[in-house]
């Protein structure tokens, strides 16, 4: 079970840091304006607002996902190995998302989704299964 805890953790880490680019690129690009509120500063590269549109994605999925996982494993703590694989699939389909949207590759970006989608589903449905016995 440590295991899969310390690989949710991961995938924690990884949707926190998804804001360092694009606020760099927002820096880079309008200064220490960038700081405050100010209407008229420059706007930020695609590539930027495409990442920022992808870590908003991955937070919105990370909150089905994450408790999904502390569900499951709060319900059967001793077999958990197809779960950690459904969070190892979750972990890099969430970050080829990430990078195909970012850097905009569409069918990718699609075909990541439903990856990460399916590995969701399939800890939801788990989930469900232990909790109907």
């Amino acid at each position: 079970m440590n295991e899969a805890i310390y690989w949710l953790n991961v995938n924690l880490i990884i949707t926190a840091l998804m804001w360092v680019p694009y606020i760099l690129n927002r820096v880079l690009k309008q200064g220490i304006g960038a700081m405050g509120y100010a209407g008229d500063l420059p706007p930020m590269s695609d590539w930027a607002i495409r990442a920022k549109k992808a870590h908003y994605n991955a937070i919105e999925n990370l909150v089905v996902f994450a408790p999904a996982v502390l569900a499951y494993l709060m319900l059967d703590g001793s077999n958990f190995e197809a779960v950690q694989c459904a969070i190892g699939i979750y972990m890099f389909s969430r970050i080829v998302h990430y990078l195909s949207f970012t850097f905009k590759v569409p069918y990718l970006r699609t075909l990541s989704f439903v990856v990460n989608w399916g590995a969701t589903m399939y800890v939801l449905f788990q989930v469900c299964s232990l909790a109907g016995k």
